[in-house]
């Protein structure tokens, strides 16, 4: 593993072809609301959009006015990030939609080429927080970026809620960003941080000090969701409780399954 990772700091400024159209819609679950980017290389005739956030006019409305766009991409299907694509496509006349899951926009594909306009763009599959999430890493001149979607935030941890939600595929795909050293991070809620690797390797950590906490309250009884959560998160804020018991259930599924996994690979060495 190495030595100790850095911290990954808030990013003090964006590059300058990335620019911030936030969303009016803060919450519990939205922090200050949903991160919708715009990338333009300088020069370039067309940008691209990453998450055009959820349908309200005028949020919609000042993303089409820093048109045109090449298409409009994804990271993945909740409402928060994709329910104003279909609108800004038609307010741009028709740009396509670009997404993992092909219920919400032509899906990417060998024959997808995102590069142009003077952007490099790699569509990595990071499934976990949904099945469909995905992460974009640009490249621009000499710079790069990773936008994360859900999959890390700028602020606080991630949901993993079944059953879209998978907790042995989370932590793979958290895996495969660690290795984005002084990547700079631009999440789909939360400030840009300025090391992705750095804070993939807290997420984990983070992860595997709460399933160790999850794996004694299950040892000390707790079979359900809601009795982890009475155990593990006793404080936690009644207003995002239903959080912590989707992600309890992730957790008791992913233990659960290594549990299985590990009796079943000693029976076999038994034979």
């Amino acid at each position: 593993m190495g030595g100790a990772e850095p911290a990954s700091a808030e990013a003090v400024r964006l590059p300058g072809w990335v620019s911030l159209q936030r969303a009016p819609n803060p919450g519990p679950m939205t922090l200050d609301g949903t991160n919708t980017w715009i990338l333009r290389a300088p020069g370039a005739a067309e940008a691209a959009v990453i998450d055009p956030g959820p349908l309200d006019e005028d949020h919609l409305r000042r993303i089409a006015d820093a048109g045109p766009y090449a298409f409009i991409l994804i990271t993945h299907g909740h409402h928060d990030h994709v329910e104003g694509a279909a609108r800004l496509s038609r307010l741009l006349g028709g740009t396509p939609v670009l997404a993992a899951a092909p219920e919400h926009g032509e899906p990417f594909d060998s024959r997808t080429s995102l590069d142009g306009n003077g952007l490099e763009i790699r569509v990595l599959d990071t499934p976990g927080h949904t099945s469909d999430s995905v992460c974009f890493l640009v490249e621009c001149g000499n710079e790069r970026v990773m936008f994360t979607g859900d999959t890390i935030l700028g602020r606080g941890t991630t949901v993993v809620a079944r059953p879209d939600g998978d907790l042995s595929a989370y932590l793979a795909s958290l895996e495969r960003l660690r290795s984005y050293r002084e990547v700079l991070m631009l999440p789909g809620h939360g400030p840009a941080r300025s090391d992705t690797a750095a804070l993939a390797v807290e997420y984990l950590d983070h992860r595997r000090e709460r399933l160790a906490q999850v794996a004694a309250a299950m040892a000390a009884g707790a079979r359900t969701p809601e009795a982890v959560v009475d155990l593990v998160y006793p404080d936690i804020d009644p207003r995002v409780r239903f959080a912590a018991e989707w992600s309890a259930a992730a957790q008791i599924d992913h233990l659960t399954r290594a549990r299985e996994s590990a009796a079943s690979s000693d029976g076999l060495d038994r034979l």
